[in-house]
């Protein structure tokens, strides 16, 4: 075996390569579609089933619509960020600093026997935003995360190698 170099070489922070991945690309379009579909929803069919609701079941439907909607303008403004990050528009640094006006823990629904009375399509609306919620939330923990310190014994390899000319010059 030759002489291997024992130097630090550069390790590849995968938290700066995930907002060029394909699955922050689907979980993007993802939550962009679900604030179409929710504003939508929210604008017609959703306003006409509201309309059919008994006072106390209406005012949940108005009380959870507003914290889904709240929801998906965090979510949004989040994934926006970081398509900038992507985009090249600012550095994960600088969107590290920006998150911390998006909170990603604000507008969690009612209890369950509540959200069981309103529309089917708002409950699943609901859903699918807690669903997207917490990728958001792990993929932000993730990205945001410092990298550990890594002990600086060079390439992580030589001790093995050396081990392995140790047993095979004997």
């Amino acid at each position: 075996m030759s002489d291997v170099a024992q130097g630090d070489t550069a390790l590849v922070v995968l938290s700066e390569r995930l907002t060029n991945s394909a699955a922050f690309g689907a979980l993007f379009r993802e939550g962009m579609d679900l604030v179409e579909e929710t504003a939508a929803y929210l604008d017609g069919a959703g306003r006409a089933e509201a309309k059919t609701l008994d006072r106390a079941v209406s005012l949940t439907y108005a009380t959870e619509s507003m914290r889904l909607t709240t929801r998906l303008m965090q979510l949004a403004s989040w994934l926006l960020l970081h398509r900038a990050v992507k985009e090249g528009e600012m550095t994960l640094v600088q969107a590290n600093r920006e998150k911390s006006k998006v909170k990603l823990t604000a507008a969690d629904p009612g209890a369950a026997d509540i959200l069981e009375k309103l529309p089917e399509q708002l409950q699943a609306l609901i859903a699918r935003s807690m669903s997207l919620q917490s990728r958001v939330r792990r993929l932000d923990s993730t990205l945001h995360t410092p990298p550990a310190e890594r002990a600086s014994i060079g390439n992580p390899l030589v001790p093995q190698l050396n081990m392995l000319k140790a047993a095979f010059e004997r």
